[in-house]
């Protein structure tokens, strides 16, 4: 039974439906049923909101802007505790929305309410401004920060909560007005944010939220001449058009564009019966959490030559036996694909790398289980004997796709794990600890990891060199993104400079 949420559009505090009157089906991945009915908003609708959101900062003296630093902090920290009184709830939302197990939505609300937490932390234990020495007791220099103003935040449908989290997290810690598009596919949990902000005492128009497709209503928001920011999170095409939209107005913007991930083992990794598996667990993960719908996924397995048999024979035989099934599932360890699209393109992906000489070693297919004949579902899919030639190495799939390269010396590896257009993060596995560094080191990636595969960390910045985006989410360089830096500089002493004498 689908939920009815024509009210899905949050302007000046109030909750409305779509100027045009326009709806959206919001379905289930798990059984394409409708899982709820929401706005569809059009430019109209984006445009009343940034008109909300510029009224309330005020030209940086509206209520948000001017509210003490500490106040908003301590908002940030009762939303956070919502989110953990609504857990279960969120919880089990996402995981319906998104396909994902009801442990990796639990597991995503926690991480909501520590990024909460984090920049709530981050914007208190600040001074009041860097002190710059000007070289005379008669000058007083200060580099302080100020808010950008109106920030547009468009987020992707993969991690709708997470990722919604790690930009209206920080830029509401530093007192700029947003307005929030979540993805057209996934947008119910963002919807139940807003609802936690105005609980939580929030100033009418301080966050709005419009919920709609990119285009219009993403591209009315980067182009906008009263948006200051845009912060965008999703595939590479749209992050271009959202760069190029803003380009006229000149406005701040901040792009996480995905990426074509490596996660290089090295045969000294498996030289134990542990170390091998543990390598083949943590490349599992790194590929087949979320059905691969992950931008940070090790969908490229790097593997020493005299391992690869061993490794991806073993890989494949797990990759089988993955159980797959709806999120509220207790057994499911994973889900659906989003939507009809994802899984068509998947199934494209690996079709024309069988085409083009890849091998099979697991998966390649939708499931046979009747239970599961009207989802989303794809088989966890393993392909041997790839090359850089392939469009599944060079591109990213977004689904529960592995790709095997080998290589035979450290610099082959290195040299391959480099060789994308993309650079979000990569894996080494290694038992030498000299070696680590240095591959670590030679690697072009926004993060590294050493003998694992996943974790982040909302204190350390999180983003990607090359294509994979500009600018950094998380840690304080997350929290930098939306602040401008001011140079105050007094003279205490004014007297006469006489450069023109008169």
């Amino acid at each position: 039974m689908s939920e009815h949420r024509e009210n899905s559009i949050f302007v000046a505090g109030e909750w409305r439906t779509a100027a045009s009157g326009a709806t959206r089906e919001v379905h289930d991945p798990a059984d394409a049923t409708v899982l709820a009915v929401v706005a569809e908003g059009g430019g109209e609708d984006a445009d009343a909101a940034i008109a909300a959101a510029h009224e309330a900062f005020g030209n940086g003296r509206g209520v948000w802007p001017t509210t003490p630093v500490a106040e908003r902090a301590a908002l940030l920290r009762r939303v956070a505790d919502l989110l953990q009184r609504d857990r279960e709830e969120l919880g089990l939302l996402e995981s319906r929305d998104a396909g994902k197990t009801l442990e990796e939505g639990r597991v995503d609300i926690d991480c909501v309410t520590d990024a909460f937490r984090y920049f709530a932390d981050l914007v208190t234990a600040e001074g009041a401004g860097r002190v710059v020495d000007a070289g005379s007791p008669e000058l007083h220099s200060v580099v302080v920060h100020e808010p950008v103003g109106v920030c547009a935040l468009i987020t992707p449908w993969n991690y709708p909560l997470l990722q919604a989290s790690w930009k209206i997290a920080p830029a509401l810690a530093a007192g700029n007005t947003v307005v929030v598009k979540p993805s057209e596919i996934t947008p119910l949990t963002t919807i139940a944010l807003m609802r936690l902000l105005a609980e939580a005492g929030l100033p009418a128009g301080a966050a709005n939220l419009v919920t709609g497709p990119g285009d219009p209503v993403g591209a009315r928001m980067s182009e906008h001449p009263d948006v200051d920011l845009v912060s965008f999170t999703g595939g590479l095409v749209s992050g271009t058009k959202v760069m190029r939209a803003a380009a006229d107005t000149v406005k701040k913007v901040a792009l996480e564009l995905g990426g074509k991930n490596p996660n290089v083992v090295f045969a000294d990794a498996c030289a134990t019966a542990e170390g091998f598996d543990t390598a083949v667990d943590q490349a599992l993960n790194a590929a087949f959490i979320h059905s691969g719908q992950v931008c940070s996924a090790g969908s490229r397995l790097i593997v020493e030559e005299s391992l690869r048999e061993r490794f991806v024979a073993e890989l494949a035989r797990r990759a089988e036996r993955i159980r797959l099934g709806r999120g509220t599932d207790p057994d499911a360890e994973c889900g659906p694909l989003v939507s009809a699209a994802q899984l068509a393109r998947t199934e494209e992906y690996v079709a024309s790398a069988l085409a083009e000489g890849a091998v099979l070693r697991a998966g390649g297919e939708r499931p046979a289980e009747p239970d599961l004949a009207d989802g989303w579902f794809y088989r966890p899919t393993v392909l041997d004997r790839c090359h850089r030639g392939m469009r599944v190495v060079r591109e990213e799939v977004f689904g529960p796709v592995l790709t095997v390269e080998t290589f035979r010396t450290e610099d082959e590896a290195v040299a391959l794990a480099n060789d994308t257009e993309y650079g979000l993060a990569g894996g080494v596995w290694t038992a030498d600890a000299g070696r680590a560094r240095r591959v670590a080191g030679r690697l072009r990636h926004g993060t590294v990891w050493i003998n694992d595969f996943h974790p982040y960390l909302p204190q350390a910045e999180w983003g990607g060199f090359g294509k994979s985006g500009v600018g950094r989410e998380l840690g304080p360089a997350g929290l930098a993104e939306y602040r401008e830096s001011k140079h105050v500089y007094q003279n205490l002493a004014p007297r006469p400079v006489r450069w023109f004498k008169g």
